[in-house]
């Protein structure tokens, strides 16, 4: 026999069931569900520690082109900003006169010959008769003295003439050493001295190149005193180089020693640096950045940069997935950047889950769900 419920009591009954199943659904839908976030592993490496220090190029040599006698300017034998080789002529300074003098010195050392030919035949004669008693001692005497005395004047316009000669090649001026000349300072017709103290041109030796770096003196000291301690390695002297207008110099460069003084008045050390300089990009007086290594740490925590972030007062901090799960927030200390990422000093180590993507859907104490990713992908 079936049972029929009033119409009042089954509506009821509806009601209470389509609750009851509305609850659950609402209960099932505020369960949390967990963030996918990305993460990065870290790891200790080796990591070159290297800081950017300002520096001016200097020329390698440099010579001043000045003249050795006087005379007039006949001509110039090379282009204004060209590259001059060592011994190349530069100009030729008017030579008659220093011709003659040499031409003269040549015919009093020939006459000074002669008279030492004369002189010394004499002598020879003088000492055969002397074994005779033919002439007398004193003559004899007197005739080797004068003999010595031509050999003497030989001697002496055989100096002259060296000196003439000397004087003669001065005459044309050559290029001391190899480089960039730069502008002449006199004209064909120009008068010229041996004492004047205007250089006719100045050359420049530019390949290599010097490279003039400040370093202050403080950090100096903290680099011999980490290198002392052993918790940093000396670095390669390598050191690379970037232009006023920020791009990279394509030649790496070799430091080849620093100053043993500390200037007083900025508190800097003077490094100096070498660059190969091919195609004499850079030129003396330019200001550059020279990215310096200054030791190797032995074991440096490298992390991308989106995974620091900075708080109100201005401190490092990074957001980490422990063992549980869960999100950390970690104060960290940075050193420096390196490429795209900053050496961390304190607040993370080896191991560590980064949490480089999502940092802003969550927050500490949440569960999130680590997926590994590559930084820049």
């Amino acid at each position: 026999m079936r049972l029929s419920l009033p119409p009042l009591v089954m509506a009821s009954a509806l009601a209470m069931a389509t609750a009851t199943l509305g609850g659950c659904g609402q209960q099932q839908a505020h369960q949390p569900q967990a963030v996918e976030v990305g993460i990065v592993t870290l790891k200790a490496e080796p990591v070159t520690v290297s800081t950017t220090l300002s520096g001016r190029t200097a020329a390698t040599a440099v010579a001043e082109v000045r003249p050795q006698v006087d005379g007039i300017v006949q001509s110039r034998l090379f282009e204004e900003g060209s590259l001059v080789r060592a011994g190349q002529p530069l100009y030729q300074i008017d030579a008659r006169l220093y011709q003659a003098s040499l031409d003269t010195s040549r015919a009093q050392l020939e006459n000074a010959e002669a008279d030492l030919f004369t002189a010394q035949a004499k002598a020879r004669r003088y000492r055969t008769l002397g074994q005779s008693d033919a002439v007398s001692a004193q003559d004899r005497d007197d005739v080797t003295a004068a003999a010595r005395a031509a050999q003497a004047s030989v001697h002496q316009y055989q100096a002259a003439t060296r000196t003439a000669q000397v004087n003669l090649g001065f005459t044309r001026v050559y290029a001391p050493i190899i480089g960039r000349i730069g502008r002449s300072s006199v004209t064909k017709g120009a008068l010229v001295t041996a004492s004047q103290t205007d250089a006719l041109a100045t050359i420049q030796q530019l390949d290599p190149i010097f490279v003039d770096i400040t370093q202050s003196s403080a950090n100096l000291l903290k680099l011999r005193q980490g290198l002392a301690k052993g918790s940093i390695l000396p670095a390669s002297t390598a050191v690379t180089l970037r232009l006023e207008d920020g791009t990279k110099y394509p030649q790496a460069g070799t430091v080849e020693f620093s100053e043993v003084n500390v200037d007083p008045e900025a508190g800097t050390v003077t490094l100096r640096a070498k660059f190969p300089n091919p195609d004499g990009l850079l030129l003396p007086g330019m200001f550059v950045n020279v990215d310096t290594p200054q030791g190797l740490m032995r074991g440096g925590i490298l992390a991308p940069q989106q995974g620091i972030s900075r708080d109100a007062k201005g401190n490092g901090t990074a957001l980490v997935v422990n063992a549980q799960g869960k999100v950390e927030q970690r104060t960290v200390v940075t050193a420096q950047a390196i490429g795209d990422k900053w050496l961390v000093t304190s607040g993370l180590k080896a191991g560590d889950r980064l949490i480089i993507e999502g940092i802003d859907k969550v927050r500490a104490g949440a569960s999130v769900k680590a997926v590994t990713v590559k930084p820049g992908e």
